[in-house]
Order: structure tokens, then C-alpha cells, then sequence
């Protein structure tokens, strides 16, 4: 049964729902070494017209729930529901439905409204691909509208539901939101996707002060268009940060070459971040891409959405990301386009990629940070929740189907668990991004950083003193930098036990004196411990390290040269949520993808820490 979803919104949600929770007049028992912090910032629910087509029926507040260990039903091919939780709830989350069409969603699903009978309306009430097709041509359109039969011809109908459903967003934000406890922070995402690649961005808020509406792609179909409408909607108390996400799919178009200084300067003020992984593969880095690597990097092959080796854009950008067609850029990815920063500051005085690193699920289930490799069941609703869906060749209904993955997680060290803190700790770059796994992990970068630091009892607040943590800029000083990190294996749970950590990695950037761009992986520390998997059952044998830290200085460090440095934490082999899949299936269930050599049976888990720049 359809359920409109909107429904009980148009007859009186929110009037007895808690009031905006503000958490500025809170203090927590806060933490002066800072503590640390997981959540999900990458959250669809029913109120995303992609994620209602799967039979989503998981409101705003529904999703927070679950974020904070309560079940939700998740919706089955046949009308019936799976029940999951989270063995470890989330600290902070953020609802980021699409900004467009919420106001379409609300029109086709509620009865009685004025576009509700029409042809458009009953083609989207059947749930099919074409449902999320005749939507989605609107997104990659130059010149998208809405659309007139549904919205009438002055779009009033549509507004008037969008109002309703960014209510209803700010309302479960609020009302989830408890200040020491759980941040809950109010967001959107722009699903601009011009010529079928993919633009998108996730808009995230500090306080319960936010725009009247949100800015959709209908509104602003540029990103530089966009970014200037946020920027001038924010006003007052108003604080408002953008993050890209699947930067892998944008066909080099994501992070262009910054025109101007303005034009950097406004991109690095109101975009921090960048979501370096989440369900639609990762955005790291791309084995054989571009001109930067100096040296192999064997650990570059986790969780590629794209099947094949991609067409090098080169300098040029192309289309059709979100198909996996065109070609691919090297400055689609992490550790491409913070080179990329570096040349643009040196041309223009101002550096556009100052980014941060976060990952996120993308769930279109309403189910935020549900992680887990085993018994993973999928994200995006009916369409993924059993095995053989999962399993299957990409397609129009499921476009990632064995490509997709479970995503990943945000951490951020924040003093205390409100939205003023954990929104600092985004905008200082203070966070970092993994796979899965809760691994905790410190990066501190300075010249003062003693090389014996990792046997300090107060390593933070002495690396704090002596350099920058995560997320930092060097002093400008002439003294060779050291750089420590430290890491704890995620001990996981009693039914999930973790696993434990094989090495630390660091991936140097930087550019010559004439533009020329490099990077190269170095080990810090490595485990010497050895780990494998048992096929036939998936239970990991061996062992690494409960945890590491060690210092490494750059072996080619000059005074005055653009470098950034980011680290990586790896973890010794798992089975891949396909593997566990296969392995409970048999004969005639068992599809092909199960004895495909191109789909891994196992990954190594990781951790991303955002960057440290050298003073340049």
C-alpha cells in the first residue's frame, strides 16, 4: 500500500512536536583535548523523490531515530518489512532529502491535492524507474523548470507542499536534537547534474536558523550559482557549509580550475569538505589516472564504482558520470584535486581545495550510519534488500546493484557533543572519514613534534602545543616538519568483532616551482603483522596491531614548497558484503556475480584523515 507520506503533515504535523532546540546556552562537560564523535551526514528519507519510489516510507524523524538505536522497517519486495538497528547508535546525523521536487513528492502522493489526478503524478505513484527517470531529466537539464501540470502554472501547488516538507525537516531536526547527548543538524542536498554528471552537494546548517527555502537546482542550476544563492540566503545567525560528494562520477567537472580569486576564496570559505567515500564507490584516488603518482600506490583499489578502467578526461571534462560514461578526471579525486589546490593558489593567491575529508552512506533508506559489511541490506529500500538484488548488474532501477557498498562514517573531534561544536570541527577540518570501522585516529603535523612522541602519555595535548592537528596549515617557518599519527583499531561489537590495524600510510601532494603537480605514498609504521580470510566461511585469521603511532618527516621537505599531506589508516583484510552475501546462497540463487573475478571478494578497511598543508 502507497502511503502519502505527506499527508499528515498538510493536517497538522510538528503542532505538538517539541520547539526549536537550541543548544548555544547548553555547556557539556566538554572535553579540552576534544572528544571523539561518529555520525552520518549523507541521509535520505521518503521525502526524496528517489528514495520514495523504492517504497521508502521512513520519515526525517523516523531516520534520526534509528541513528540514535531505535529499529526501523525497512521495506521488502512482497509489502513486507526487515527490521534493523544499530548495534552502536550514532553521536550527531544530518536529513539531507533533495531539495528538488519536494514539493512534486508531496503534490503525487497526497489525495485531494490539485496535481495529484495527473498523468505525471500516476506515472510517478507507480514506483517503477521511469519514476525517478521522468525527475531525474529535469536534474540534468541547462535549463530545468518545474513541472506545470503538477505544480500549476504559477508553481504555487508545489511550494506550498515544499513549505510543508522543510517544516518537516527543520521540525525532526529539532526535536531530535539533545545538546551533550545526540546533535541532529538540519540539511538538504542540490542534486544539480548537468549533462548526467554528477554535481551534487549536501548543505548542512549550524543552528535552527536556516533560509526560508531551500536552494534547488531549479533555483540555481551552477555550482557557482548555487554557492552564491546559499551564501546570500544565510543571513543573521544563518552558518552554512557545502560538501561534494561522488566527486568519482563528475566527469572532471566537480573541482574546475577557479577562474578568479573571488571565485576561489568564496568556494573555500562555504566548501570545507568533500565526501571521500559513501555507497556510490570511493573518491580517493584512481589507480593509472592522470600525471601525479611518483610512485605505485597498490592500496588504491577499495571499493571503485567504476568497473573498468576509466577514458582519461586529461585537462579536458566531459559527461554522463552518473551512467558511468564519459571520462574520468584526476582531479575527481582526493588526492588529485588537493594538487589541484595548490596550482590554483599559486596562480591566483588563494587556495579553492582547501578540503576537509568526510565520508557518509547516502542511504535512500532512512537508515543512517548502517554500515556493516555482514548482513548488510543495502540502501536503497525494496530495490536492494534482498540478496539478488544486491547482487545484480547495474541497472535503471538499481544503478549500482554489485558496485554499491555499504558507505562509511564521519568522525569529528569536537569539544562537546552540540551543533555549535561539531559544525566548528567541520569548518576547521578537524574531522575525518572511514569505511566503516570505528577506527580512532590523531594527525598532527609541526616542527616542534618530538620524534619519541608516540611514547608520550599526553600525546595530544603535546603534539597540540608543539603543531596543527588534522585539518591544519603549518606555520611559516623554516624548520623541517614531523608529522605523528596515531590510531586504535575499532574493537567492534560482540557480534562484529573488529579487525585489526596493518600499517599507516601518508599521501604527499605538492607542485614544482613550475606549476608540475606530484604525489606519493609513504609508509609511517606498519604492523609486520600478517592477516587473511578463510573463503569458505569469511572468518579473518591472523593478526596486526591494536594499535600504531609513528612519526615520519618528509625525506624531500624544502622551505617555501606547496605540500599537503593526508593520512590513511589500513586494516588488515575482511570479507566484502558480496562475499558474505554469496556464501548464503546456493545453486540457482547463486548469481553470476558471485564467481566474477571484477568484483572483489575482499577489502581492506580504512580510515582518511582531512589534510595538513605546508606553509608553501
Amino acid at each position: 500500500m502507497i502511503v502519502p507520506v505527506l499527508l499528515t503533515c498538510l493536517l497538522g504535523c510538528g503542532k505538538d512536536e517539541a520547539p526549536a532546540t537550541t543548544d548555544t546556552a547548553v555547556k557539556c562537560a566538554g572535553e579540552p583535548d576534544r572528544q571523539l564523535l561518529w555520525g552520518d551526514l549523507h541521509v535520505h528519507t521518503a521525502f526524496s523523490f528517489d528514495a520514495w519510489v523504492y517504497d521508502v516510507q521512513t520519515g526525517p524523524a523516523d531516520a534520526y531515530a534509528f541513528a540514535r538505536g531505535e529499529a526501523l522497517a525497512l521495506p521488502l519486495p512482497d509489502g513486507g518489512s526487515l527490521s534493523r538497528s544499530l548495534a552502536r547508535p550514532l553521536d550527531f546525523a544530518a536529513v539531507t532529502d533533495h531539495a528538488e521536487f519536494l514539493g512534486e513528492v508531496g503534490v503525487c502522493t497526497t489525495p485531494g491535492s490539485a496535481g495529484y489526478d495527473t498523468d505525471a503524478c500516476a506515472s510517478y505513484r507507480e514506483q517503477s524507474a521511469y519514476s525517478i527517470q521522468m525527475f531525474g531529466v529535469v536534474l540534468a537539464s541547462e535549463s530545468p523548470e518545474h513541472d506545470t501540470d503538477i505544480c500549476g502554472d504559477d508553481g504555487a501547488d508545489c511550494l506550498e507542499m515544499e513549505a510543508t516538507a522543510w517544516a518537516e525537516i527543520q521540525s525532526a531536526a529539532n526535536a531530535a536534537n539533545a545538546p551533550c547527548d545526540f546533535t541532529a543538524l538540519i540539511a538538504y542536498e542540490w542534486s544539480g547534474a548537468t549533462a548526467v554528471t554528477n554535481l551534487h552537494r549536501n548543505v548542512i546548517f549550524a543552528s535552527e536558523t536556516v533560509p526560508e527555502r531551500p536552494v534547488d537546482y531549479v533555483d540555481q542550476p551552477t555550482p557557482e550559482g548555487f554557492l552564491a544563492a546559499i551564501d546570500a540566503a544565510c543571513t543573521g545567525d544563518c552558518e552554512v557549509l557545502s560538501i561534494p560528494h561522488n566527486s568519482n562520477l563528475s566527469n572532471g567537472q566537480m573541482f574546475p580550475p577557479a577562474e578568479t580569486a573571488e571565485a576561489a576564496e568564496t568556494r573555500a570559505r562555504l566548501e570545507p569538505l568533500m565526501e571521500v567515500y559513501q555507497h556510490k564507490g570511493a573518491s580517493d584516488c584512481m589507480p593509472g589516472l592522470g600525471p601525479l603518482l611518483a610512485g605505485a600506490d597498490d592500496r588504491c583499489d577499495f571499493e571503485r564504482f567504476e568497473r573498468d578502467q576509466a577514458e582519461d578526461c586529461g585537462e579536458e571534462t566531459g559527461t554522463g558520470g552518473m551512467i558511468s560514461s564519459g571520462c574520468t578526471s584526476w582531479r575527481d579525486y582526493l588526492h588529485g584535486v588537493l594538487v589541484a589546490g595548490l596550482q590554483d593558489e599559486a596562480r591566483l593567491g588563494v587556495n579553492p581545495y582547501r578540503l576537509g575529508v568526510i565520508a557518509s552512506t547516502d542511504t535512500h533508506s532512512g537508515a543512517p550510519g548502517m554500515v556493516a559489511e555482514k548482513d548488510w541490506p543495502g540502501h536503497l529500500g525494496n530495490a536492494e534488500v534482498e540478496p539478488a538484488q544486491r547482487l545484480a548488474d547495474t541497472s535503471l532501477a538499481n544503478p549500482g546493484g554489485v558496485l554499491d557498498s555499504p558507505g562509511g562514517l564521519v568522525a569529528v573531534w569536537a569539544e562537546e557533543n552540540t551543533r555549535a561544536s561539531v559544525f566548528a570541527a567541520l569548518q576547521r577540518r578537524e574531522v575525518y572519514g572511514t569505511s566503516g570501522p570505528r577506527i580512532t585516529v590523531r594527525f598532527f603535523g609541526g616542527a616542534d613534534i618530538a620524534e619519541d612522541i608516540c611514547d608520550a602519555a599526553d600525546l595530544v595535548s603535546t603534539a597540540d602545543a608543539a603543531g596543527v592537528p588534522m585539518g591544519g596549515t603549518l606555520p611559516n617557518a623554516g624548520n623541517t616538519p614531523r608529522f605523528v599519527v596515531s590510531a586504535l583499531a575499532d574493537p567492534g561489537t560482540d557480534a562484529g568483532p573488529g579487525r585489526d590495524l596493518d600499517r599507516i600510510q601518508i599521501v604527499k601532494g605538492w607542485i614544482d616551482d613550475d606549476g608540475t603537480g606530484h604525489t606519493e605514498v609513504f609508509d609511517v609504521v606498519d604492523s609486520g603483522g600478517t592477516g587473511s580470510v578463510d573463503p569458505a566461511t569469511c572468518q579473518p585469521t591472523g593478526s596486526g596491531a591494536a594499535s600504531l603511532c609513528g612519526t615520519w618527516t618528509d625525506p624531500d621537505w624544502s622551505a617555501g614548497q606547496r605540500a599537503v599531506y593526508t593520512a590513511r589508516v589500513l586494516e588488515l583484510p575482511t570479507c566484502r558484503w558480496s562475499a558474505w552475501d554469496c556464501l548464503s546462497l546456493t545453486g540457482e540463487d547463486r548469481p553470476e556475480s558471485c564467481d566474477d573475478e571484477d568484483v572483489p571478494s575482499l577489502i581492506t578497511e580504512r580510515a582518511w584523515t582531512s589534510p595538513i598543508w605546508g606553509s608553501g
